[in-house]
């Protein structure tokens, strides 16, 4: 081993110059000293010199060096092997931390009614954002800033970081932390935000109803839009959503959320080390969102929705349903669903005891029950009943049986509702004066005569669109029921009896309708035989303002025969001049009713239905009224029909809303 020192005589550099005396640069091997040149030069002070580096065997270095060169070798290959196979990802991690794309939402499309009036509006919305990789990255800095930012939106702090858990997939997105910010708590977010990475402010629109508290009978209709869940954000990431959205809950809202949600739009932009925005690197503002006109008339659901209030406080019922549907073509011109709610609450994020108070309310102010509420149809279910014998040709309009009050059968009697019968009754008079045991023959057979049957009064009624969904755009439509015999095995283990014939023929059983059902059965009545889909939006407005109007559809162009048609109408005018329903004799306007009285309970008062057309020889409007528990239809649901057609017809008998 070589060993390099200076001479004492030096002047302290290990090299003076290459062309520097050669005694002053002495070697040493082992323990012999020689100069440059050679010459021993044994010493006892060469012995004792200090010398600059320490021996180390060559076998030493040389494993040394090669355990350094296979460790560099590993490194060099980790690297190359990363940049191979995940150099893309990992460029994109660092993009992305660079360059970010954020959304663009798109303007919610306006609801309109059939006047164009706006039923919705989209209002300017403050909404606190939290970037989950931009936060404090040190417990207690994230813990301050939590603690800050919570006493500014009146939220735990625990809350907070609650709702940044729930996205910790997406680091690089911000969450929506807070909404429906106050001007004074936005203020305060700005000015916390210009000096916190992650935290931003968003001003953005949310939805209003100027009519929701005014007529809230239309928050059942229009519904309202909400903050999507995890499940459905998965369901519709495909689609364009994001885990932040609001997406369509009930009503139209919900059944035309495409529509009306428009295409969001995108922008990229590039930001500093602090997670600051230097610039904007490019922008697609998206489509705006499509508008809908309604076939609703604001102001006939107003007063629809006065008439049922004023109704059912006379009889001091708190539940009921109006439908109104113009019959030429199934367009809803009012639908009221009572008691109801204010749509502005669940727009503006509903409080917790807000909501607890709507769900356990026994009167379910939340449940569309125009469209949804199935109950037993009582004697409006009998203008199908009686159609379906004319059509089958079972009876003619002038077949006539004796109503006596009631029929006995073995040792189980079914009574007509007036002591002492009708006497003799055609299909006419049946239907003009509710007459049970004209029913009961027609649908079950007495002595001589062979009934409809169960299995063809539910086909029947199944024509007239009752035990399916008609297919109205809004969500939530329920079904029915239209008892069969299978029916009754599979629910009661019961065989069917003659009695239960008897029961449907007049709309009991375990019959159970809709209010729309009842509504859409009259429509065929009233148009001479087409049964229609019913809807609610009647022209979708797009981005360009092209206008594209629902066209009616058709569900059955011919229900039953002219003549079953004819023979119905006649009865159900007959009620109205001489019948159960001569309130409304003194409409402005001729008009054809059937009332109904259905019990459901032996201990609580039956349902009160009324459901009626006008003007008789050209209809354009249908009421059906439903009074939950409102006893005698013809005593508190024929008034508030009537209260309504003397409104839209007024008093010279002209439409007053065309």
């Amino acid at each position: 081993m070589f060993d390099f020192r200076r001479d004492s005589t030096g002047d302290g550099d290990l090299f003076p110059s290459l062309t520097g005396t050669a005694s002053h640069l002495r070697v040493r091997r082992g323990s012999d000293v020689r100069t440059v040149d050679g010459a021993p030069e044994d010493t006892a002070d060469s012995r004792a010199e200090d010398f600059i580096g320490s021996a180390v065997s060559e076998l030493k270095l040389r494993f040394f060096l090669g355990t350094l060169f296979l460790l560099l070798a590993m490194v060099v290959g980790r690297t190359v092997a990363i940049q191979a196979t995940r150099g893309a990802e990992y460029s994109q991690r660092a993009e992305n931390n660079r360059i970010r794309t954020e959304r663009v939402p798109s303007e919610r499309g306006i609801i309109y009614d059939r006047r164009s009036r706006p039923l919705t509006m989209n209002v300017p919305n403050f909404t606190m954002l939290l970037t989950p990789i931009d936060l404090p990255r040190t417990p207690q800095a994230r813990r301050d800033l939590l603690a800050r930012l919570s006493g500014i939106i009146a939220t735990p702090p625990a809350d907070i970081e609650n709702r940044l858990k729930v996205r910790s997939q997406a680091q690089a997105d911000p969450v929506v932390v807070a909404d429906n910010l106050t001007h004074d708590q936005a203020v305060l977010i700005a000015i916390e935000a210009a000096h916190t990475p992650g935290l931003s402010l968003s001003n953005g629109l949310r939805r209003e109803y100027p009519e929701g508290r005014t007529v809230p009978s239309l928050s059942h209709v229009i519904g309202y839009p909400g903050r999507i869940n995890p499940r459905e954000a998965e369901i519709l990431k495909s689609r364009g959503y994001g885990p932040d959205d609001a997406v369509g809950l009930t009503g139209l809202e919900r059944t035309y959320e495409q529509a009306l949600r428009g295409v969001y739009g995108f922008r990229r932009v590039e930001l500093d080390a602090r997670a600051e925005l230097k610039r904007s690197v490019s922008e697609d503002s998206g489509t705006p969102g499509q508008n809908l006109v309604l076939a609703i008339d604001l102001d006939l659901q107003r007063q629809a929705e006065a008439a049922l209030r004023d109704g059912l406080a006379k009889v001091n019922r708190r539940r009921g349903a109006v439908v109104v549907i113009d019959p030429r073509d199934g367009a809803i011109r009012a639908l009221v669903s009572w008691p109801a709610y204010d749509d502005n609450s669940f727009a503006q994020g509903v409080k917790a005891a807000d909501l607890a108070r709507l769900n356990s309310d026994p009167d379910r102010p939340l449940y569309p029950r125009a469209v949804a509420g199935q109950l037993p149809a009582g004697s409006t279910f009998k203008l199908a009943v009686g159609a379906g014998a004319i059509d089958s040709g079972l009876v003619k309009p002038t077949t006539s049986f004796v109503s006596s009050g009631g029929l006995q059968v073995g040792r189980w009697f079914f009574p007509d509702w007036k002591a002492g019968g009708h006497g003799v009754t055609n299909l006419t008079k049946a239907i003009a004066e509710s007459v049970n045991t004209y029913f009961y023959t027609i649908g079950g057979g007495f002595g001589d005569f062979a009934g409809m049957g169960p299995d063809m009064i539910v086909s029947y009624a199944s024509r007239f669109g009752m035990g399916s969904k008609l297919g109205i755009d809004l969500p939530n439509e329920q079904t029915g029921l239209l008892p069969t015999r299978e029916w009754k095995k599979t629910a009661k283990n019961e065989a069917w009896y003659v009695g239960d014939t008897y029961n449907i023929s007049i709309g009991q059983g375990g019959i159970l309708v809709t209010p729309l059902q009842i509504a859409a059965m009259t429509s065929v009545f009233a148009n001479g035989g087409t049964l229609f889909q019913p809807r609610v939006v009647d022209t979708v407005i797009k981005a360009n303002g092209q206008r594209q109007r629902q066209e009616p559809v058709v569900i059955s162009k011919q229900v039953v025969s002219a003549a079953a048609i004819s023979a119905v109408r006649q009865g159900m005018r007959a009620a109205v001049t001489v019948g159960s329903a001569r309130s409304l004799a003194d409409v402005p306007v001729a008009v054809a009713a059937k009332t109904g009285t259905a019990q459901w309970h032996s201990e609580r008062l039956p349902h009160a239905w009324f459901t009626s057309f006008a003007p008789y020889d050209q209809p354009e409007l249908v009421v059906t009224v439903i009074i939950e528990e409102g006893g005698e239809g013809s005593q508190a649901a024929a008034p508030v029909a009537k209260s309504i057609l003397n409104w839209y017809f007024g008093a010279a008998g002209k439409p007053a809303r065309s």
